[in-house]
């Protein structure tokens, strides 16, 4: 399982929402917060994907102990 992070972008940005796989370090962006989190799972998936071809350690999975109030945590 993975922690993500959901964040409001500026008001300013052409897409309100963006995420955050910050034990992966890398993100995505969504027109909703269902959209964002469709978004980082393919991007998760995609990323674990193309380290494992390049031989490349994929990092271990998040803690369970992280607190549900604080995080939202996907399968991915």
């Amino acid at each position: 399982m993975r922690r993500i992070i959901i964040h409001r972008s500026d008001p300013d940005e052409e897409v309100p929402y963006w995420v955050e796989c910050p034990s992966l370090g890398i993100a995505s962006m969504g027109e909703s917060i269902d959209d964002a989190i469709r978004m980082i799972r393919e991007a998760i998936a995609l990323h674990i994907e193309d380290l494992i071809a390049h031989g490349e350690p994929v990092p271990p999975p998040d803690s369970a102990s992280i607190p549900a109030e604080q995080s939202l945590v996907v399968d991915a």
